[in-house]
């Protein structure tokens, strides 16, 4: 009985000493003094934050070499197939693409694409682009028209034109209007890094140049491009497999 006295005073906050005088009770320590929860202390703060500035700092460099790999790989990958692309030309033709004295501004795209003459206009296969035959020499100089074109006279001259670039993506070629044609020209599809380098005047245009018969190849022909990436040229080649760094922009 007095067990059950005991328990019930507890509950209204007295408890009933076996003598029967009341006494208050007093709760346990942790019910009037819970304990604090734990947090992270300014400093502890401060701490987290600099590791954390200090791990940016180190991967930065790290990511910015990742990305500068993988332009110049997917250039190269456009270049191989670019160099096929010509030797198949070469076997259709017994000849590679002419060329002219300007390796920036070259009649490639409208060799190896193919085209048509009809009127005295010149068009390609893939209908991308058309120029007068009298714009030729002034698009390309000393070009007075296309090798790679199709010749329906129906005698022995008769002839048609073959792409060579079925696979080209659209962003492999950057197109410009003058009064009288379009011009297209062969680019890297990874654009300008640099947006200040516009060898063509356009941001985000990577040119590809040819010469052919080459300096460097003579007895074929000299294809490159030169990606300015963070502030540094990248010379990609095709008569070394090394990639020139710092190479002077022309």
């Amino acid at each position: 009985m007095k067990n059950n006295l005991a328990v019930k005073s507890r509950a209204s906050g007295v408890e009933r000493q076996p003598g029967g005088s009341p006494s208050l009770f007093r709760p346990q320590p942790s019910t009037l003094n819970p304990q604090p929860v734990s947090a992270f202390t300014l400093i502890e703060l401060l701490v987290v934050i600099s590791i954390m500035a200090t791990l940016a700092a180190l991967l930065l460099p790290v990511v910015g070499a990742i990305k500068k790999r993988q332009y110049i790989y997917n250039t190269q990958a456009e270049m191989a197939k670019l160099e096929t692309a010509i030797d198949r030309y070469k076997a259709a033709y017994g000849f590679y693409p002419p060329g002219n004295t300007n390796s920036l501004i070259n009649q490639l795209y409208f060799e190896l694409v193919g085209t048509t003459n009809s009127g005295g206009v010149y068009h390609t296969l893939d209908g991308s682009a058309q120029i007068p035959a009298s714009q030729v020499p002034v698009a390309f100089p000393g070009v007075g028209g296309f090798m790679n074109c199709s010749k329906p006279s129906g005698g022995e001259d008769s002839s048609a034109a073959r792409s060579f670039l079925s696979d080209l993506r659209p962003k492999q070629v950057a197109a410009y209007t003058n009064v009288n044609f379009t011009n297209i020209l062969l680019v890297a599809s990874v654009d300008g890094p640099d947006a200040t380098y516009r060898p063509l005047g356009v941001q985000d245009v990577n040119p590809w140049r040819y010469v052919c018969p080459g300096t460097n190849n003579t007895g074929s022909y000299d294809l490159w491009i030169q990606l300015s990436i963070a502030g540094k040229t990248n010379l990609i080649c095709n008569w070394s497999k090394q990639v020139r760094t710092d190479s002077p922009l022309p």
